[in-house]
């Protein structure tokens, strides 16, 4: 009974340090995030230029971020978007490996004495620090205290185990089954989120001799293929082809690897033993050459590499429910820098259905044709569903998780996909019952209505292109520009006006129920505008100081909010 209870302690408290270890890999993992997320993002698309260039970037990053999943859900998200080719972006996870190599290594060295230091500089930090960036920094630090202390309380609590029976002998009888092994790793590396964390816990239980080289090998193979599972089932979830390319390529490279090396574990083990005599090395350092082997061999076929997998997965039209979400995955909310960017990939969907919306508008009000009117109409529900599902994913973030640069572009995206779901309603609905008055009374337009109806329909949908850049880059001087768009419609509607009053005083009727549709028409196409420009412009002139109640600041055009 004492001996059962005993056990069951220790099993306990493994668990317990274990999740300790976790815990601190997401503290340190989220402290950076917080502190240097928007640069990371930016480090990385400079680097996502050049496969070189994406291999250390990728490195570094993963080093910062102490997760190669993180990278991996970063970059899959550039493939995604088409922002950046997928060489670069292999190359990147080839980097990020190496750069979990790099962190096993520190921590694999007794660094023990750090921990109470790092713990109290980081609580020091987090509580006394001035701005954000500090305290951010202590969570970092308080992070990597805790993971050297799970760390030294593990190697304490497997010590005795390397003399228990029942731990040898099962043990035993799973280390002589090599591919028992690596699933077994990989399984537990992907439901922890940590290759990491695994690699350290089995060379500790190497170092105890609890598991023979071979099976420290295997295990070591099995982190690396669990490593690339996460990404992939994350990717599964997503219908865009292109997001799947990069996930599924990192997951080839590992399967490939593992496959070589399990192959030939019985000389890779007496190859490391003889290489590395030290047990509690033989992990670590067999993690480390065998990412720098698979580096080596997969960085000069990175291109046709990629060109197989875009055989794989050829771009497809997507046949799906447009109003359903292709981005938000759930996966991405504790990481405030891919959840917004995803939710702004949304949004901006939301600005390509509005430029479809208005197409098929034009359309119906050229022609009167009354199944492109219901058809338009009947696309309605696309923007609101789409707003929706912004709206609550971004609700189910943490607010505790975000800095005050997250927070402001939460609210910017929220307004953008407001004011767009907004002008998606007045093209679905004053519009459309624009044009079945045109269609019921019979009322024709002249050359000229017509042709500053098309004018406007072009001008209008350039600035729903010209909103959409602005919303991914701030440009105050785009802004300032999109702003002034409103005095165009502005004038229009003014000039539709002033004839329309002009052939009612002569009495020519029939003349004014065209002028009178004409400037209704006018009018809801100034109204969607001006939803465009307050969905980008206004958040960015506000922000400079530009943008007062009623106009720009002093030396500026006047603009008004209305």
């Amino acid at each position: 009974m004492g001996s059962s209870m005993s056990f069951s302690v220790t099993l306990l408290d493994l668990a317990g340090f274990a999740a300790l270890l976790l815990w601190g890999i997401h503290m340190v993992q989220t402290g950076v995030m917080r502190a240097l997320g928007p640069r990371l993002k930016v480090v990385l698309g400079r680097a996502l230029r050049h496969p070189l260039q994406g291999f250390v970037a990728g490195a570094a990053v993963t080093t910062l971020l102490q997760s190669s999943t993180a990278t991996a859900l970063m970059v899959s998200g550039f493939t995604a978007a088409g922002l950046v080719a997928l060489v670069p972006a292999l190359a990147v996870m080839l980097g990020a490996n190496i750069g979990t190599t790099l962190i096993v290594q520190v921590l694999s060295f007794d660094v023990s004495a750090v921990a109470p230091v790092a713990i109290l500089a980081g609580l020091i930090m987090f509580r006394r620090g001035a701005g954000t960036g500090m305290r951010d920094l202590g969570r970092v630090m308080i992070g990597l205290g805790l993971v050297v202390l799970a760390l030294s309380h593990l190697v304490d609590l497997l010590r005795p185990l390397e003399d228990a029976p029942s731990i040898r002998m099962l043990l035993g009888a799973v280390a002589t089954v090599p591919l028992l092994d690596v699933l077994l790793a990989a399984v537990l590396t992907w439901a922890v989120h940590s290759s990491v964390a695994v690699v350290l816990i089995t060379a500790s239980l190497a170092a105890q001799g609890v598991v023979p080289p071979n099976a420290a090998i295997a295990l070591v193979l099995g982190a690396n293929l669990g490593s690339a599972i996460a990404p992939m089932v994350e990717a599964m979830g997503r219908s865009d082809a292109a997001a799947r390319r990069l996930p599924m390529g990192n997951l080839i490279n590992r399967v490939l690897g593992v496959a070589v090396a399990l192959a030939f574990i019985e000389p890779l083990g007496r190859w490391m033993v003889e290489f590395q005599p030290d047990t509690a090395r033989v992990a670590v350092d067999f993690h480390t050459l065998f990412n720098l082997a698979t580096a080596l061999i997969f960085l000069p076929l990175l291109k046709p590499f990629a060109r197989a997998l875009e055989w794989l997965y050829p771009d497809r039209e997507d046949a799906a429910d447009p109003a359903r979400p292709r981005y938000l995955a759930a996966t991405d909310r504790d990481m405030p820098v891919l959840a917004l960017g995803a939710a702004a990939r949304e949004a901006l969907r939301l600005a390509d259905a509005l430029e479809e919306m208005l197409e098929e508008a034009a359309g119906a009000l050229a022609t009167g044709d009354r199944r492109r009117i219901a058809e338009t109409r009947g696309r309605d529900d696309i923007p609101d569903r789409l707003n929706r599902e912004i709206r609550t994913y971004l609700a189910m973030l943490d607010p505790e998780d975000m800095n005050p640069a997250d927070r402001r572009r939460v609210e910017e995206i929220l307004a953008f996909s407001a004011n767009m779901e907004q002008a998606a309603d007045v093209v679905c609905g004053r519009l459309m019952t624009d044009a079945g008055k045109r269609l019921k009374r019979g009322i024709a337009f002249s050359s000229a209505q017509q042709a500053e109806l098309d004018q406007l329909m072009a001008r209008l949908k350039a600035n729903i292109r010209l909103a959409s850049s602005l919303f991914m880059t701030a440009d105050p001087r785009a802004a300032r520009l999109l702003a002034l768009e409103k005095t165009a419609f502005r004038d229009s509607e003014t000039l539709a006006a002033r004839r329309h009053f002009d052939r009612l005083r002569q009495g020519l009727a029939p003349l004014a129920d065209a002028s009178g549709l004409h400037i209704d028409i006018v009018r809801d196409l100034k109204l969607v505008n001006s939803h465009v420009v307050a969905a980008a412009a206004y958040p960015v002139l506000a922000r400079t100081g530009e943008l007062l109640d009623t106009r720009i600041a002093a030396g500026r055009e006047p603009i008004e909010l209305s």
